[in-house]
């Protein structure tokens, strides 16, 4: 079957066809570039977490049982970004060997250690300090919760 010219002509012609092909690809190529920024913002917030948990810990390694200053610490070191809302420190300081045994919680009475002939018998103030914080993501992305908890916790063993 001869087709008419005119159609001939139309079917040969490929002017357009980049064009959709951009407007058949671009889609995947914004839902892709969000993902990597949703990532990168929620992998910054874990950072931020993380490093505000280890100023605490710092903090209460200096100055064991103040968990007033630990705490402010922990928020002090807390920058404001977007979709992330922190959550208030949870804060444990005690005492214990200088060998990791004979660990005592509020530290109310100084831990009996054995003497070693590596370690000694130092008694060491240990600081714990977990934070936490919620971060919602930009997008509503399938088998992902909307609002994403990151947490981290530190010790630091100190004088």
């Amino acid at each position: 079957m001869k087709l008419p010219k005119r159609i001939r002509v139309l079917c040969k012609a490929d002017h357009g066809a980049s064009l959709m092909e951009m407007a058949l690809v671009t889609p995947f190529f914004v839902l892709l570039a969000l993902g990597a920024v949703d990532f990168g913002l929620w992998y910054c917030a874990g950072l931020r977490v993380v490093n505000a948990a280890h100023a605490g810990a710092e903090y209460g390694s200096l100055h064991n049982s103040d968990t007033t200053g630990i705490t402010t610490a922990a928020q002090q070191s807390e920058s404001y970004m977007l979709n992330l809302s922190y959550n208030t420190p949870v804060v444990t300081y005690g005492c214990e060997c200088s060998d990791g045994t004979s660990y005592t919680l509020n530290c109310p009475s100084k831990p009996t250690c054995t003497s070693t002939a590596t370690r000694g018998t130092n008694v060491v103030d240990r600081a714990q300090v977990t934070t936490s914080a919620s971060y919602t993501t930009l997008l509503p992305w399938p088998g992902i919760s909307k609002t994403i908890t990151v947490s981290s916790t530190a010790t630091i063993r100190g004088n």
